[in-house]
């Protein structure tokens, strides 16, 4: 009896805790999906932005720590214009949601898909790019397009993106290279190396690999990017609490700008070398 009396002592105790627990996660929860921080991010006047700093192009760092790419400049130009300090934090790409749902970081922005499963959980700002496959050739390989591979040797990661979509969709590419069969590299590195031998004539990765490494391998200058949307295009967005609408419509604005300015097509140029100037609907912002 006495044993059984401890007990219910022992729940009887713990039920507060335990129902705290409940509140503090269904509270985090709810203000994440209600509560409009703008007010609070203009006051201390930073954007707190959760990157990857090892994504290549979006966000890396060079040799001596400075973090650079596509998304560092894209956030820094919407900053300005807000008259915000762009705040960059590394974070662990697999908590992201949790960072950004907990308060950590006010944004996602790292080459970020606005999925339709990832849209039921946060908010995303206009699409800034659209992220498929593109074919990199030597600017005097007579290739122009991609059924100019006829016949030609084509390189892929292993294992990437680009050659599920080379397998997916055979009549856009993979038809027409040598023997139907791509040489498989282990990274992009290695086959852009054998492009500049000659030993292969083309290069097929998804648009921001295709394009940093077209535009800052050795004699780039030699090289061309081949875009195409015949593959399946990512849409890539800002990714944010659904409570904070007013943010949301900052960063729109802000990217209205920027595309106006041709800040947008610059950026594009300098990371992809793409000659770009796309932003999607503020009707697809939500």
């Amino acid at each position: 009896m006495k044993k059984l009396i401890r007990l219910l002592i022992v729940i009887l105790m713990l039920l507060p805790v335990l129902g705290l627990s409940g509140c503090v996660k269904h509270s985090v929860t709810w203000r994440a999906n209600h509560v409009d921080t703008w007010q609070a991010i203009k006051k201390s006047g930073k954007l707190t932005i959760g990157v990857d700093d090892s994504f290549v192009p979006m966000d890396f760092r060079q040799k001596n720590g400075k973090l650079v790419g596509y998304d560092v400049d894209l956030s820094r130009a919407v900053c300005k214009v807000l008259g915000l300090k762009a705040d960059f934090q590394s974070i662990d790409w697999s908590m992201k949601e949790t960072e950004l749902k907990n308060g950590t970081i006010d944004v996602i922005w790292n080459g970020y898909t606005a999925t339709p499963a990832r849209r039921k959980r946060i908010a995303f700002s206009r699409v800034y790019e659209l992220s498929g496959q593109s074919l990199v050739v030597k600017k005097d390989s007579g290739i122009n397009k991609l059924a100019d591979m006829q016949g030609k040797i084509l390189g892929v990661q292993q294992s990437s993106t680009a050659q599920t979509d080379l397998n997916k969709y055979p009549q856009v590419l993979k038809n027409y290279i040598k023997d139907r069969k791509p040489i498989l590299y282990q990274d992009n590195e290695s086959a852009f190396l054998d492009l500049q031998a000659g030993r292969i004539q083309g290069v097929l990765a998804g648009t921001e690999y295709a394009g940093y490494y077209a535009t800052h391998i050795a004699h780039s200058s030699n090289y061309k990017l081949i875009t195409t949307d015949q593959f399946p295009q990512d849409r890539v967005a800002v990714g944010m609490r659904k409570g904070d609408v007013t943010l949301r419509k900052k960063i729109n604005y802000a990217l209205g700008v920027l595309q106006k300015n041709g800040t947008l097509r610059r950026i594009n140029k300098k990371w992809l070398g793409i000659d770009s100037n796309y932003l999607g609907p503020v009707s697809e912002s939500r």
